[in-house]
C-alpha cells in the first residue's frame, strides 16, 4: 500500500504516459504509403510493424544491457526488418529510420488521462521523469504532448551513462530531484526495468500494467491498470 507522506513522483514516458504503440502504428501506416513497401513485397503496415518491433525489441535489450550502441541500434533494427522480406538495402533501411525518428515522436498518442492526472499531481508532488529513450526523441514527444512543463527534472539513461534497472539511475534521480528515496515513488510499467529498478534503490513503486497480462504478483507496492487510479492514492 502507499504511503501518505510522498514528495516527489517518479514517471516513466514510454507505455506509461506516451502510448508507444499506438504512435508507433500510426507511423507505420504513414511509413508503409510513404515508401510504397507494398511494391517490394511488405504485405501491409501491421504486418511491417510487428516485423519490426520483434528486431528492435531484441535490439533493444542488447542496447539496455550494453552491448551494442544507440547508432548500430538505430542502422540495424530496419535493416534487420527489410532482410526479413527478402530486401537487402541500407539506404533503404537508413531513409526509414530518419522518417521514423522524425515523424513518430511528433504523432501524439498518450493514455487516458496522461495529462489530466499529471496537472492533479503537480500541485502535491514534484514531479520527474526517467526514461531510457534517446534524449532527443523524449524530448520532442515532451514538448509536442505538452507533457514537458509539468516535470521539475528528466534524467534520460543517455545523461546517467545507465540504463533502468540499474539502481544507480534512480540514485541519480534522487540527487538531481534533491530528493530522498523514502520521500519519492516511481510510476511505470515495466516489471523489470522501472519496478524492481526502483525496487533495488529503495523507491517505492506503482506498476501500471493497463492490459493486465503480466501481473505484479505483489512485488509492486501497488498496481493499476488506468492512470486514474492514481488520483485515488496520491
Amino acid at each position: 500500500m502507499l504511503k501518505n507522506d510522498y514528495l516527489h513522483l517518479f514517471f516513466d514516458l514510454d507505455h506509461t504516459l506516451w502510448d508507444f504503440e499506438s504512435s508507433a502504428r500510426a507511423t507505420f501506416i504513414d511509413m508503409f504509403l510513404h515508401f510504397r513497401l507494398n511494391s517490394m513485397g511488405v504485405p501491409d503496415s501491421m504486418h511491417f510493424a510487428d516485423t519490426y518491433h520483434q528486431h528492435n525489441n531484441r535490439l533493444w535489450a542488447l542496447y539496455r544491457d550494453g552491448k551494442l550502441d544507440k547508432e548500430v541500434l538505430r542502422s540495424l533494427r530496419f535493416y534487420d526488418t527489410l532482410f526479413d522480406y527478402g530486401i537487402d538495402n541500407q539506404k533503404l533501411s537508413e531513409e526509414l529510420s530518419d522518417y521514423y525518428l522524425y515523424h513518430a515522436p511528433r504523432r501524439v498518442f498518450l493514455f487516458p488521462g496522461a495529462i489530466e492526472v499529471v496537472q492533479v499531481l503537480e500541485k502535491k508532488y514534484s514531479l520527474h521523469l526517467i526514461t531510457n529513450g534517446f534524449a532527443e526523441v523524449q524530448s520532442i514527444k515532451l514538448q509536442e504532448s505538452g507533457l514537458k512543463k509539468f516535470f521539475t527534472t528528466i534524467i534520460t539513461s543517455e545523461e546517467a551513462g545507465v540504463k533502468k534497472p540499474d539502481p544507480q539511475i534512480f540514485k541519480l534521480a534522487l540527487e538531481k530531484a534533491g530528493a530522498l528515496a523514502g520521500q519519492s515513488l516511481m510510476i511505470g510499467d515495466d516489471l523489470e526495468v522501472d519496478i524492481l529498478g526502483a525496487k533495488s534503490a529503495g523507491i517505492d513503486q506503482v506498476y501500471f500494467n493497463p492490459a493486465g497480462s503480466k501481473s505484479s504478483n505483489g512485488v509492486a507496492t501497488l498496481e493499476i491498470k488506468d492512470l486514474y487510479q492514481l488520483l485515488d492514492y496520491l
